[in-house]
């Protein structure tokens, strides 16, 4: 699925005029696309259209966001390794692509340490485990009776096979000793449509992209995934408050170039990434998708992708999970 959307800003006017400064200024030249992994209305595209707004008008440049959905952002990943080095290519990193799919998919098209460059984590959420209106278990506990009554029958969508979410539903199924029906999506949009529709029961998805349906009231969050409530959901307990001691399944994200992408634009970018992470209405749609701890350094983003990597390897293996390549 390729989807391009060209955002608007008021500075369009100037932006030819301003072309020559920015490369003075260590920014790319020209439209720059956002590479993202997963169709609109997911979390991973929500969070690269409020970054991408606010750089636009910041650099004075167009900036498009593109969507190509599949394997869990991976088909993205390989396409964004492929680009030249210049920074009018970029990738809304996610966990499937960067942390997930090295340890899962041995014949991997790509390098994560070799083919990209790490610009900035944008921000960590919770995936929160969720219901339509219409099913009768709407806490964790009555979640696991329904499915040890109903073995290999309550259907569980995800994003897509070996996506953050399908692990987080592999952790449950070992930490309460049940089996459930996985049903992989190509991205959260889709999915959370056939929840909501009552095509499939029960999911984990990103706190990004359940929280509209969940403050609409079309779907229910029985619980959330990190040690910690998130702030923007402080009524929602965890899965460590519900008898999953560390139970800790989270999405992440953050913009990443090709590699050898020159120093001087990845400390450029980094910095203007981090003002705009600091903008109080950025700010607040972040703490309302469950967004924290982002930002910081290029060097502190890639130290982070490594600890994931390695973290992800075990589950991986510990659960047994395999997806076709």
């Amino acid at each position: 699925m390729k989807r391009r959307v060209i955002l608007q800003a008021g500075a369009m006017g100037a932006s030819a005029l301003a072309l020559p400064s920015l490369k003075a200024q260590n920014l790319p030249t020209g439209t720059i696309r956002v590479i993202v992994g997963f169709p609109p209305g997911g979390g991973t595209d929500a969070l690269a259209r409020v970054m991408a707004i606010k750089l636009q008008e910041m650099w004075k440049t167009n900036i498009v966001i593109e969507n190509k959905a599949g394997a869990a952002g991976v088909i993205a990943a390989d396409y964004v390794a492929k680009q030249p080095g210049d920074g009018l290519t970029l990738l809304m990193a996610h966990i499937n692509s960067h942390a997930i799919a090295p340890g899962l998919q041995p014949k991997l098209s790509y390098s994560v340490e070799k083919d990209f460059t790490p610009i900035m984590l944008v921000g960590v959420t919770p995936n929160l485990l969720i219901c339509n209106t219409n099913q009768p278990a709407k806490t964790v506990k009555d979640l696991v009776e329904l499915c040890k009554q109903n073995p290999g029958r309550i259907s569980f969508a995800s994003a897509g096979g070996g996506s953050a979410q399908h692990l987080a539903l592999e952790m449950f199924k070992l930490r309460a000793g049940i089996d459930a029906l996985h049903v992989p999506y190509k991205g959260s949009g889709p999915a959370l449509t056939d929840l909501i529709g009552g095509q499939v029961q029960y999911c984990f998805e990103t706190m990004t992209s359940a929280t509209p349906h969940v403050k609409g009231g079309k779907a229910i969050a029985l619980a959330q995934t990190r040690t910690k409530r998130a702030k923007g959901h402080p009524t929602v307990p965890t899965m460590d408050e519900q008898g999953f001691a560390g139970f800790d399944a989270t999405t992440w994200y953050g913009f990443v170039g090709p590699a050898k992408l020159p120093p001087a634009m990845v400390k450029r970018m980094n910095e203007d990434m981090n003002r705009v992470m600091s903008m109080p209405d950025v700010m607040e749609k972040f703490e309302q998708y469950g967004a924290e701890d982002g930002g910081g350094s290029a060097e502190k983003f890639s130290d982070f992708i490594k600890t994931e990597q390695q973290k992800w390897v075990k589950v991986v293996k510990d659960a047994k999970v395999q997806v076709d390549s």
